[in-house]
């Protein structure tokens, strides 16, 4: 068998398969089908300084090839993870990646700090929540916001910092760079894009916040795109997402220049893809004479 095991950051999983931030919660109601241990890692659904109830419902809904959805962030504060999720994850025997957001810079960086002083092996700032002191305009969409956020938590910790970047900007590449100087020790891409359905019964939008979040295998080449771009912008490592379903992309999205990869949406159809992504990337390996799996790592040869 190949060797599974990556680093991201300094950060060791072993294997590259990281669960998403949102689409597993924490992780409780998979260990029905398989122990959390097979995975490399786990992004926690996203936590925020105070607990939050999301947006009103009809906020999910499935699109061809893919899902809209409008949660709205909800989850049970700061305080809530640090006594009672993470202590149970961090006995699970996998990576455990701290998703954190916020509506201000200080919220975020309030996040940062309370995660310092726990066991958790890394965090990952959204980037892609509404920056309330600036017009409600994601921090992701500028590189001074980007920038902003991303000094203020950098500041707040020692843990390994890594950035999710939003795919609704002009210049994916400027935004990566920005947030490289500012101090990110990783960057992961794609969040969604944004989308939006309408019901032809009705004429109104099908979710309640009007448009969502888009993920799934629609927005695939976008994301392989987006991670070949950034891959070859920036000096740290790159975790790849979006829309990936099937070992296949796991492939194409390390040779895009991914050092590991995140799967989300692909969960809600299928409990067990990530433990067929992690069999179907082995045996792809050792067909192909790979004894590690990094050495796939960027080496996609463009025309």
């Amino acid at each position: 068998m190949a060797n599974l095991a990556v680093k991201v950051a300094g950060v060791e999983f072993k294997n590259p398969l990281i669960t998403a931030s949102g689409a597993y919660g924490y992780g409780k109601e998979y260990e029905q089908f398989y122990p959390l241990s097979s995975l490399g890692g786990i992004s926690t659904k996203g936590t925020t300084l105070e607990p939050r109830m999301g947006n009103p419902a009809p906020r999910v809904a499935e699109t061809p090839a893919g899902m809209l959805n409008s949660v709205g962030l909800e989850n049970p504060g700061l305080d809530t993870f640090i006594e009672e999720g993470l202590p149970y994850l961090m006995t699970r025997g996998t990576t455990i990646v701290a998703n954190i957001a916020g509506s201000t810079a200080e919220d975020c960086a309030e996040v940062a700090r309370r995660l310092d002083e726990t066991d958790v092996h890394m965090i990952e700032l959204n980037i892609s929540c509404p920056n309330v002191k600036h017009g409600g305009a994601a921090f992701g969409t500028s590189c001074d916001c980007a920038a902003q956020v991303t000094k203020a938590v950098r500041a707040a910790t020692k843990k390994p910092l890594m950035v999710k970047l939003s795919p609704n900007v002009t210049s994916i590449t400027d935004i990566a760079k920005a947030v490289e100087d500012a101090g990110a020790d990783a960057l992961s891409l794609i969040n969604t894009l944004l989308g939006m359905r309408i019901d032809i019964r009705t004429g109104r939008p099908i979710l309640k916040q009007n448009v969502g979040g888009l993920s799934g295998p629609a927005v695939f080449p976008i994301a392989v795109r987006m991670v070949w771009q950034v891959a070859n912008a920036v000096e740290i490592p790159v975790v790849g997402m979006g829309g990936i379903t099937r070992w296949q992309d796991a492939v194409e999205m390390m040779m895009a220049g991914a050092s590991a990869f995140q799967v989300g949406a692909a969960l809600f159809s299928d409990p067990m893809a990530p433990l067929e992504i992690i069999d179907g990337l082995n045996r792809y390996l050792d067909e192909n004479n790979i004894k590690n799996v990094s050495d796939i790592v960027g080496s996609v040869k463009p025309w």
